[in-house]
């Protein structure tokens, strides 16, 4: 497996996986206008795309978007290296911040093993079905 940086050759594989893994999806067109802002970065293996993260950027500010791995690919390590990956290139940025359902254990879990702290709670963040998200933030050197 590779991580790459998202370009107009992912953009059709990101699109299945936010159709296979969310109930809203972002459309092939609003990843696209995602090209070359903030970070993206797409996990191949043998020239499919198994997963993608998205982190925007301001300022000195990250806010992750999106972890999404096919369901065929879950407990394989590619949110984990999409997110090591991700970390490696935040040179410069404060922080890093993402909201994550209260129910994903296994997320939750990930996440505070690359060293991300609980910040809060945002009260029915989510929809379909409507959950509370757990604000977790990753400060940098």
């Amino acid at each position: 497996m590779t991580v790459e940086t998202m370009a107009q050759r992912h953009i059709a594989g990101i699109a299945e996986i936010e159709r296979q893994c969310f109930p809203e999806p972002w459309s092939e067109d609003a990843l696209r206008e995602e090209l070359g802002k903030g970070l993206f970065l797409a996990a191949v293996e043998d020239g499919t795309v198994t997963g993608y993260v998205g982190c925007q950027t301001v300022l000195d500010e990250g806010y992750i978007t999106n972890v999404a791995v096919l369901p065929a690919f879950r407990r394989r390590g590619v949110a984990e290296r999409l997110l090591t990956a991700l970390l490696g290139q935040a040179q410069g940025l404060a922080f890093v911040t993402l909201e994550v359902r209260a129910s994903n254990a296994a997320a939750i879990a990930l996440y505070e093993k690359l060293g991300f702290e609980r910040a809060g709670v945002r009260r029915g963040f989510y929809r379909a079905p409507k959950e509370d998200a757990v604000l977790m933030t990753k400060h940098l050197p």
